[in-house]
């Protein structure tokens, strides 16, 4: 997750008490959520100069400091100024203590709507509004790495319609769903050949989740619920705008509505 040596983890955690507090010699170090929060805090001081003593320190601080939930301003001045590292620490931090919806819609949703906004306005923001997208997928795969299959539970596959390049938020949801203990792949911007591949490939019926941004993409030829086992959702505000849903897809809406049903589903099989 971080891209630092084992060896490296350890210095760190010896050094300056940065990992688990409640480590017995002999036996695995167990990391928490907060504990990869700090350490990435560290690893990305150390990448932009500073010495490990000093990002230590500064990382220590940063956990004591739990950010205001919400306060979009220093995302968005990290953001316009295209200050990764300080981006990536609020982003994760957020993600850290309040979890991947509440930092999605009290966090991230109110910054793209303020860098949307003005856009709208004329003023130019593309790279500002790509480097947030990559700074959340970074925090997302950092706080909530992918969880490993469990029995029982149906294969879920998340994936962008053909033509759609959307793939936030089907990260996002990914990430959700690996908070409540449901593993997912994610597959995002594929072909429709690839999608009927993978789920040709899955061992029983998979749920499949559907991505569409805009109505011009909100197509689903790829996976057919009355000819493949599979139980399809659809995603995003392109189908609100469609006028032709395909048959047997079910509409969800919000991410929280998205968690319960996938969860749902992939616990009945229904």
């Amino acid at each position: 997750m971080l891209n630092i040596p084992v060896a490296t983890l350890r210095s760190w955690n010896q050094r300056y008490g940065l990992g688990p507090a409640r480590h017995r010699p002999g036996r695995h170090r167990h990391y928490t959520a907060g504990d990869v929060a700090i350490l990435s805090r560290m690893a990305d001081l150390v990448r932009t100069g500073a010495s490990p003593a000093e990002a230590a320190e500064a990382a220590r601080l940063r956990a004591d400091s739990p950010p205001t939930l919400g306060d979009v301003a220093p995302v968005l001045a990290a953001a316009e100024q295209l200050r990764v590292a300080e981006l990536l620490t609020e982003i994760t931090a957020h993600l850290t203590h309040f979890g991947v919806i509440t930092t999605w819609q009290r966090l991230c949703r109110p910054a793209f709507a303020d860098i949307v906004g003005r856009q709208d306005r004329g003023i130019d923001l593309i790279d500002v509004e790509h480097v947030l997208s990559w700074a959340i997928t970074i925090g997302l795969h950092r706080a909530v790495p992918p969880v490993r299959n469990v029995a029982g539970l149906a294969p879920i596959l998340l994936a962008c319609t053909e033509d759609e390049g959307h793939v936030l938020p089907l990260e996002v949801l990914r990430a959700a769903l690996a908070e409540a203990g449901i593993p997912a792949l994610l597959l995002g911007a594929v072909p429709d050949n690839a999608l009927a591949d993978a789920v040709a490939k899955q061992p029983r019926g998979p749920v499949v989740v559907l991505w569409s941004q805009t109505d011009r993409t909100a197509i689903a030829d790829a996976v057919d619920p009355g000819r493949v086992r599979a139980r399809l959702l659809l995603a995003g505000p392109g189908w609100s705008a469609s006028h032709t849903l395909p048959t047997g897809g079910q509409r969800i809406g919000t991410l929280e509505e998205a968690v319960t049903e996938i969860g749902r589903l992939a616990r009945t099989g229904e």
